[in-house]
């Protein structure tokens, strides 16, 4: 788990550190002697080839297109090569979770929650049938009687010509792997998935569709292209020859391709994925137009769960049986989130990388958690003791351990501080300002602080500078960015006080005027369903003036309050507490929905609600009513916080006031003076031994 958390983390500090590069690109549209249009792009100028970069700005682009837009064309070179295509492996564990992912859009989880069923089996005529081979695999091979199967079904389908001569045997390229099990194939390949379809649901038949089309394609004939490069010489307006150059291929037999092929990881088709037009030496084709387009490099994408299993697989980190739960356990901690497919790490998963490569780098380094997973492999299949193992490990971690454990704290910020820099403090447009200067004080350094409610960024000015704001100043490209300055959002009617948007330790929140002779000034947290950018000033008003009293309880004369507190939005009627659905419900709630909600609270509560059974009077000494109630455990006095429980030989009924008053001082008195603690018996000594 720690070293899939430092893929994502590594990921997403190459992403920060990413600075972006111009470029630009030049196509043109021509039309071939037959009248056909196709597209060519600008690859050399003046006869040198030009890379990605070849064209950094606007100007050069426009210098070449101009040449372009007058220039006289000429087709030099025409080039047609024969090539094959072959169909993908059957599915193993990892490639069946990105598959799923790139064309049905499941998540790992839901991967192998509906694989687990098609292996368990469905009902199918009254009888359970399971429909799949084991589904925990990094094994591509299949056994000699399931390829039997699945080439007379291929021969059935689709008739001789999309069968290859001799049977497809396929081998692993994965590090590492056990291949104990079999490929994710059908169980019977003559159960197609049209033949099931009333059987399953919408996502086992996906699913099932997907792995038949997998197996069966795995051991058709090979698809058969034909692929084209035209270059043509373009003598240009400005004098200097240019070289353009159109690809495209054209399909001769579409083999495995009839049914199957592999999904893409980007959006964009393969190059060349187009049918060129006749074109033959010394043609002449007609510019129709010359575009020149600007681009911008783009930093590495986050990982989805596919491209990240992908991964785990090429560096052998993790086992069929364990890619989903480790990815399930860094959500589940909340290390990790999953926002639009893409793995983006939380500010508490990067804290634990940055330590562990600060303090333990080996037990995060990509080999040695490979090498590890081997050993485990070895230890299974009898050639290893995994007592060796074992104690060869915990020899060195506890060496590990007992070399940092009388780290001083700030030792430990400060390895943070530098690891974590570019996010924590990352650089502005002036690359000479000190991204670590307290924005309040102009004169304090800002550093990581550590506290009650974990991580956040303080001044090294405390207590005279108290400037705070969350562990990431910048936000992310897919977030809102984290405000630590005061937004005014205008001023309240009554008091005349600026009421600011503002972002502490604990997340935005709403605050009335300013600190004035040491009191604080009123503040509400925004909850995290707002949208920080449209809240206004009569939001903001309302979150300030929580609690509100919604009106008087139909049955006690008692008011109801809405409110939001620590555990969400509630309603709270004597003492009672009960939870609204959403934050805005807080807002508009009505006295009837209050009373229902509070109603059914107290129904949820069942026998744990005390009953009151009589009303004494008044505490004679310390106010407040004096009550006997029947609770979960039998009859009992209160007095404010204070119960008291009632002798067995006293009726409910005859418990007078004063003796109410007694039987609660007696509790009180109890109350002040504590449990004692019980002395343990000295143990015996050899000195104190006859």
């Amino acid at each position: 788990q720690s070293v899939v958390l430092r893929l994502v983390c590594d990921r997403e500090a190459e992403i920060e550190l990413f600075k972006s590069r111009e470029y630009w690109s030049i196509n043109a549209s021509l039309t071939a002697p037959g009248g056909d249009e196709f597209p060519a792009r600008l690859v050399s100028v003046g006869g040198e080839k030009l890379d990605r970069y070849g064209i950094p700005d606007e100007a050069t682009a426009t210098r070449y297109k101009t040449g372009l837009d007058g220039g006289a064309y000429s087709v030099s070179s025409v080039e047609s090569k024969a090539q094959k295509r072959h169909p993908a492996a059957p599915f193993t564990t990892s490639t069946l979770q990105q598959e799923a992912s790139r064309k049905l859009g499941f998540n790992s989880r839901q991967t192998m929650q509906v694989a687990q069923r098609l292996y368990e089996g469905v009902d199918i005529g009254g009888t359970t049938q399971g429909l799949i081979t084991y589904m925990r695999t990094d094994g591509v091979q299949m056994v000699g009687e399931a390829i039997s199967a699945c080439r007379d079904m291929v021969v059935q389908n689709f008739g001789g010509a999309y069968l290859p001569d001799s049977p497809r045997i396929y081998k692993t390229k994965a590090k590492n792997a056990q291949e104990a099990h079999e490929a994710i194939r059908p169980v019977d390949f003559s159960k197609d998935p049209g033949s099931l379809a009333a059987y399953l649901d919408s996502d086992q038949a996906k699913l099932y569709k997907l792995i038949w089309r997998r197996a069966v394609a795995s051991q058709m004939s090979s698809a058969e292209l034909e692929r084209t490069v035209a270059e043509i010489e373009v003598r240009g307006s400005d004098g200097v020859t240019y070289g353009l150059r159109a690809n495209g291929s054209v399909i001769k037999f579409d083999g495995f391709m009839k049914l199957y092929e592999e999904g893409r990881d980007d959006n964009g088709g393969r190059e060349g994925d187009r049918r060129l037009p006749a074109l033959a030496n010394g043609d002449l084709p007609n510019p129709r137009s010359v575009e020149a387009k600007q681009h911008f490099t783009e930093p590495p994408p986050r990982f989805t769960e596919a491209t990240l299993i992908k991964r785990m697989e090429e560096l052998g980190i993790g086992r069929p049986s364990t890619y989903t739960s480790t990815l399930t356990v860094l959500r589940d901690r909340e290390y990790v989130r999953l926002e639009k497919k893409r793995l983006i790490p939380e500010d508490k998963g990067r804290l634990v990388i940055a330590f562990l490569e600060s303090f333990f780098k080996r037990y995060v380094e990509f080999d040695f958690t490979a090498g590890l997973e081997e050993k485990l492999d070895q230890i299974s299949a009898g050639q290893l003791e995994w007592k060796d193992v074992l104690r060869e490990f915990w020899r060195d971690f506890f060496a590990a351990v007992d070399e940092i454990k009388d780290l001083r704290i700030t030792h430990v910020l400060d390895a943070l501080n530098e690891m974590l820099g570019p996010h924590i403090f990352p650089q502005g447009e002036d690359p000479d300002a000190d991204p670590r200067k307290c924005q309040s004080c102009e004169d304090g350094r800002l550093s990581l602080k550590t506290g009650r409610f974990g991580a956040f960024i303080g001044c090294s000015n405390y207590p005279d500078c108290r400037f705070t704001r969350q562990l990431a100043n910048s936000g992310d490209q897919n977030g809102q960015a984290a405000q630590s300055d005061a937004k005014l959002l205008g001023q309240d009617p009554e008091t005349g006080l600026d009421v600011t948007l503002r972002s502490g330790r604990f997340g935005p929140y709403v605050q009335l005027g300013e600190p004035e002779s040491g009191e604080k000034p009123k503040r509400a947290s925004v909850p995290k369903t707002f949208d920080l950018e449209t809240l206004d000033l009569e939001r903001a008003l309302a979150l300030l003036a929580l609690p509100r009293e919604v009106g008087m309880h139909p049955e006690t004369g008692k008011p109801i309050f809405a409110g939001i507190g620590r555990y969400g939005p509630f309603v709270q009627h004597d003492g009672v507490y009960a939870n609204l659905d959403s934050p805005e419900e807080v807002f508009d709630v009505g006295i009837n929905r209050a009373v229902t909600v509070l109603a059914e609270k107290k129904t949820k509560r069942g026998a744990r609600q005390a009953t009151v059974l009589k009303d004494l009077g008044v505490h004679p000494e310390l106010g407040g009513p004096v009550q006997v109630l029947d609770g979960r455990y039998g009859p009992y006095v209160k007095h404010a916080k204070t119960n008291a429980t009632l002798p067995k030989s006293m009726k409910p009924e005859d418990v007078t006031l004063e003796r109410a008053v007694e039987l609660i001082a007696e509790k009180a008195a109890k109350g002040k003076g504590g449990a004692k603690k019980r002395k343990r018996p000295a143990r015996a000594t050899k000195e104190a031994a006859p």
